[in-house]
């Protein structure tokens, strides 16, 4: 029995040591150090491995064209809403009628408001012709005025002629009559010495004294005639300023109707130039009256709904988004970010809604992002206090997903210098910013 038990004793301590090699492989060999080497050998390698640098920037999608964003529809003019002929989401062209509005100010609730303008514009402009009839009529009567006056003065310078002339020949008849006072007195001098010396008789005497009396009468009779003659001149001189002056009164006159009649023309040209301007702007308000698409797209956002709702001018009615679109990516980076970025540089995309597989230092091996070319950055800073960037679809690249909606998220890799992976570590351990390149102009290198 003894030999049994030590049998069994032995069978099971043999069963015991085979179960602890087989858990805790203490008697087979170790080929730890082999995987801790290789291990290290491939952490090494990886170190010494390309890994590109790069900005992530969230952002959203837009369009790189302000006509091809969303367009808020206002009303140009204050009124009613009559009618609308579309609803949201409809699809519209350009052109299209979207609401019509009806006149609430009573300045333009004449419904023959055009046709009664006309009428004033055509009344005015009558007037203006009128004014211009009386205008050619002053200048007639001024010519006429002009011609009469001038007749008259070479009458009275004719006169004036005649009477120098007469004047010429009174200074001679009262020259004459001196001559023959002077001779009568001289012989009746003499008379009345011989008189006096008996050689003559008194009838004599008397008769010289009637001959000088009569010389002296004809003397006074010229001085009359010669003071008349020239009182005659003077008065003409004075009639030929009293023409001259009242011709000129006459003819100011006609000018200072003439320039109230132009004055009143170019008041009336004025009033008409009023007129058609109003016209005008009647006849383009009642274009106003249909609110119409300016461009093909859906229609979306209506502010105001039903009918004879009052809108005030420039509130918006719908918003149109345009059908085709140029989409763009607008991101917003950091201040410290900004120096690293330039036009044309590369950059990559994920979509919101869309998955994506991202390495971000390695893009080539990324899966279902998307490439971009920045073609502007904002010189001033935005008020989130991040500088804001656009981005264009990259031609080179595949092509952005037709399903993208104006205002979907974005999240940006901007592509930077490509450097080893130990080196990128000591970067951002130590906190330094990435380091600064500029592409090469006409391809897509860095340096």
């Amino acid at each position: 029995m003894e030999q049994i038990r030590q049998i069994v004793e032995a069978e099971v301590k043999n069963k015991r040591l085979k179960a602890f090699d087989s858990v805790y492989g203490a008697r087979r060999p170790s080929y730890i150090k082999y995987w801790a080497t290789g291990i290290l050998l491939f952490l090494i390698v990886l170190l010494f491995m390309p890994w590109t640098q790069n900005i992530r920037a969230r952002g959203i999608v837009t369009t790189l064209r302000q006509e091809q964003r969303p367009q808020e529809l206002p009303a140009i003019i204050g009124g009613r809403i009559v009618k609308w002929y579309v609803k949201e989401g409809d699809l519209v062209q350009a052109g299209d009628t979207i609401a019509q509005l009806a006149e609430i100010k009573d300045s333009y609730l004449d419904p023959q408001l055009l046709s009664r303008t006309q009428e004033q514009i055509r009344a005015k402009s009558a007037s203006v012709v009128f004014y211009g009839d009386k205008v050619r009529a002053t200048d007639a009567q001024m010519v006429a005025m002009e011609r009469a006056r001038i007749l008259k003065v070479e009458q009275l310078g004719n006169k004036l002629r005649q009477l120098q002339l007469k004047i010429l020949s009174d200074s001679m008849d009262l020259a004459s009559s001196l001559n023959d006072v002077k001779i009568a007195e001289e012989q009746y001098r003499r008379q009345l010495v011989m008189r006096d010396s008996g050689l003559v008789s008194l009838v004599q005497v008397e008769q010289r004294n009637q001959a000088f009396q009569q010389a002296t009468a004809k003397k006074i009779s010229a001085e009359v005639k010669l003071a008349n003659t020239r009182t005659d001149l003077t008065n003409t001189y004075i009639e030929q300023n009293q023409i001259n002056q009242e011709y000129s009164e006459k003819i100011f006159k006609s000018r200072g109707d003439r320039a109230s009649a132009e004055s009143d023309i170019a008041g009336g040209q004025a009033e008409i130039a009023k007129l058609s301007n109003q016209y005008s702007n009647y006849s383009i308000r009642e274009g106003y009256y249909f609110l119409k698409a300016p461009q093909s797209g859906q229609i979306t956002g209506a502010a105001h709904a039903g009918i004879n709702e009052i809108v005030k001018e420039g509130e918006t009615l719908v918003k149109v988004v345009p059908r085709q679109m140029q989409y763009a990516i607008e991101l917003f980076v950091r201040p410290v970010d900004l120096p690293l970025l330039s036009r044309g540089q590369k950059a990559r995309f994920q979509f919101d809604g869309f998955p994506a597989i991202v390495f971000s230092g390695w893009p080539s091996a990324s899966y279902g992002t998307f490439g971009g070319t920045v073609v502007a950055i904002e010189n001033s800073i935005s008020t989130n206090g991040k500088f804001r960037v656009l981005l264009s679809e990259d031609k080179d690249d595949r092509p952005w997903p037709v399903e993208l909606k104006v205002g979907a998220g974005a999240q940006g890799i901007a592509l930077l210098k490509d450097v080893p992976i130990w080196y990128e570590l000591w970067r951002n351990i130590n906190g330094f910013p990435p380091d600064y390149y500029k592409p090469v102009a006409g391809n897509n290198e860095k340096k």
